[in-house]
C-alpha cells in the first residue's frame, strides 16, 4: 500500500515549519518541504517527522552550460541538507523557479532539440549524484496555463520522456496530478502508463481548480486511489495543496479520498 505525505509549506501556515512537521507526523503523515535554505534544518531534524522530499537544488537549469553547472553545484548542497534530515527524495523542475513559481529562465514555445539533449545530459549527471548518495532525484511535471508559464519540459509526457531517456535509478518522475489535469488530463491512463514503465518516484495531488485538497474540485481522487491499488503502487502519495479552510479538515479530506 502507498504511504500518504503532506507538503508542510501549504497547511498550518500560521505556525513555524517545524511545528507544522510535528503536527503532520502526529496525524500519521510523512512530510515534504520546498526550499530547504529557507528553514532551520536543525529544528526540523529535532522533530520526529519523516521528511521524505524537498527541493533538490537552489538555482540552475537543465538546458544551458552555466545553468547546468549551477544546478549540479546546488544539487550537491541539497544532498548534504537531505542527509541532515534523513530525506531520500530531492525534487527538480525544468528550470529554476522564483518566489511566485515563475521560471527564472523562461523558454518561449517548445524546447529545441538541443535543449532536450542538454537536459538529458544534465539529468544523467544528477542521477549519478543521487545514486552515489543513496538518494532519488525526482523530476516534477508542472502546468504552464495557470501556475508556471514558460517552464520547459512541463508536461508529464515531457518528464516521462526525459526520465526514460536517462534510464538511471537515481532519477524518477514526481507525477503531479494537479498539474497534469490542467495540462493533459486522462489521469488514470497517465498513472498506469508511468507506473508500467517503472518511472514514478512519487505522486503529488491537489484538486482543480484552486489547488486545494482532494474533494474540493473536479478530480475523482477515490477513482485514482483504486487505480493505484489495482496496479500495486507502493510509493508515496503527497498532498501538495492549500487547505481550503481548516487545515485539520483538509488533512482528513485527503485521507478519506485515498482510503480504500
Amino acid at each position: 500500500m502507498y504511504a500518504l505525505a503532506v507538503c508542510a509549506e501549504m497547511v498550518f501556515c500560521d505556525l513555524p515549519i517545524e511545528e507544522r512537521a510535528r503536527r503532520l507526523h502526529e496525524a500519521g503523515f510523512q512530510v515534504e518541504i520546498w526550499d530547504w535554505t529557507k528553514h532551520d534544518l536543525d529544528a526540523l531534524a529535532r522533530t520526529p517527522a519523516d521528511i521524505v522530499s524537498m527541493t533538490g537544488y537552489v538555482s540552475g537549469s537543465l538546458t544551458d552550460e552555466d545553468g547546468a553547472a549551477e544546478l549540479l553545484r546546488t544539487a550537491e548542497e541539497s544532498l548534504q541538507a537531505a542527509e541532515h534530515l534523513g530525506c531520500t527524495r530531492l525534487n527538480l523542475h525544468g528550470t529554476g523557479l522564483d518566489g511566485q513559481g515563475l521560471p527564472v529562465l523562461p523558454v518561449p514555445g517548445e524546447p529545441t532539440g538541443a535543449m532536450w539533449l542538454a537536459a538529458q545530459r544534465t539529468l544523467t549527471r544528477i542521477a549519478e549524484l543521487g545514486e552515489n548518495a543513496g538518494v532519488t532525484f525526482t523530476l516534477e511535471n508542472l502546468n504552464t496555463a495557470v501556475d508556471h508559464p514558460g517552464v520547459p519540459f512541463a508536461k508529464a509526457a515531457d518528464t516521462m520522456t526525459l526520465v526514460a531517456a536517462v534510464n538511471r535509478p537515481g532519477l524518477r518522475m514526481n507525477l503531479d496530478l494537479y498539474h497534469a489535469q490542467i495540462g493533459e488530463g486522462n489521469l488514470i491512463e497517465l498513472v498506469r502508463r508511468a507506473h508500467g514503465a517503472g518511472l514514478i518516484g512519487e505522486i503529488q495531488v491537489a484538486d482543480v481548480p484552486g489547488r486545494c485538497e482532494p474533494g474540493t474540485g473536479e478530480i475523482n481522487y477515490p477513482a485514482v486511489a483504486r487505480t493505484l491499488a489495482d496496479i500495486g503502487y507502493e510509493g508515496t502519495v503527497a498532498m501538495e495543496a492549500w487547505a481550503s479552510g481548516d487545515s485539520e479538515a483538509a488533512l482528513e479530506r485527503f485521507r478519506a479520498a485515498f482510503a480504500l
